[in-house]
């Protein structure tokens, strides 16, 4: 069960654990076994992620996206690994995980979108210079939450922030 994009915007996010445990079991129903390992580990990571500090607490919705974010970004990065290495079926798995997690994150920011949010986020701090990379950095973060990652960010930040 893909959800397309326009499904993905009307899913609130508070529901978005209850989702990954709803998906678990239909994927499990249907024998889907890579859906099925897929969906255990992003859920694993979101319990992990619950207990982990000095107190248990319920996660809220940007940190599910938060954890489920880091668990695509570890499957990019596993798959160029195995790839590198000369393991493509490996390679190939990663990218399936990363596939299925992708269906639960919010639609990535395109370059024009982000060069936009950027300019705007130096706009409003009236930054200039290199120096004010943490000043934008501070702004534009939180608009792009969980829509792009944050070395793209940056190195958008300093793109704009050298001419």
């Amino acid at each position: 069960m893909r959800l397309g994009t326009a499904a993905r915007q009307n899913v609130t996010m508070s529901d978005l654990k209850d989702k990954l445990e709803q998906d678990l079991s239909v994927a499990m129903k249907a024998r889907d076994d890579v859906r099925t390992r897929t969906l255990r580990m992003a859920l694993t990571a979101v319990k992990n992620e619950e207990v982990a500090g000095k107190k248990a607490r319920e996660l809220s919705d940007d940190d599910v996206v938060a954890v489920l974010t880091r668990e695509a970004k570890k499957r990019r990065e596993a798959a160029t690994a195995f790839a590198d290495a000369g393991r493509a079926e490996q390679a190939d798995a990663e990218r399936a995980e990363g596939v299925i997690l992708d269906e639960y994150l919010p639609t990535q920011l395109g370059d024009v979108e982000l060069t936009a949010l950027v300019t705007d986020a130096i706009a409003e701090t009236g930054a200039s210079g290199p120096r004010a990379m943490g000043q934008v950095m501070k702004a534009v973060t939180p608009k792009v939450a969980g829509r792009a990652e944050g070395g793209r960010v940056a190195s958008e930040v300093k793109r704009q922030l050298a001419t």
